[in-house]
């Protein structure tokens, strides 16, 4: 009787392999441009301005990005000729002083968090301490 299977080397995974799927981005996709980060920041929410929001990201270093810069985002155009979408701004900053801003804000994080821990152990008593290592010793055959 003659075999009729296919050997293993032969059949391949990839044409077996499932297709995923995710939605669509409800922002339209900025093609990046060389040692620049991007991000969307909110002008409007439920049609109130937020000046001062977009006041406080131009002062963080953030730029508004023009749409002649990218042609593929042409359908976004807003008033003063920058990136729009539905309330939103489009923005770019250099990525040295995006690494610059988390760093700073991953240090303010860090001073906090050891504050936290410095006042919550300074109630600490050596009677009955606060962190308490749950260690337990099992002896057999002891006599009493």
């Amino acid at each position: 009787m003659a075999d009729s299977r296919n050997p293993r080397e032969m059949s391949t995974r990839a044409a077996t392999a499932r297709t995923v799927w995710a939605p669509p981005s409800t922002l339209p996709e900025v093609t990046p441009q060389e040692g620049y980060g991007y991000r969307w920041i909110a002008t409007h929410v439920y049609g109130r301005e937020l000046n001062t929001n977009v006041s406080l990201r131009m002062r963080e270093g953030w730029v508004p990005v023009k749409a002649a810069d990218h042609p593929e985002l042409m359908a976004s155009v807003g008033a003063n000729g920058n990136v729009e979408f539905g309330g939103l701004i489009l923005c770019k900053m250099p990525k040295e002083t995006i690494r610059a801003r988390d760093e700073y804000y991953a240090q303010r994080q860090n001073a906090q968090a050891t504050s936290v821990d410095n006042t919550f152990l300074r109630e600490n008593d050596p009677r009955m301490p606060l962190f308490n290592e749950k260690r337990s010793q099992v002896v057999f055959g002891r006599g009493s």
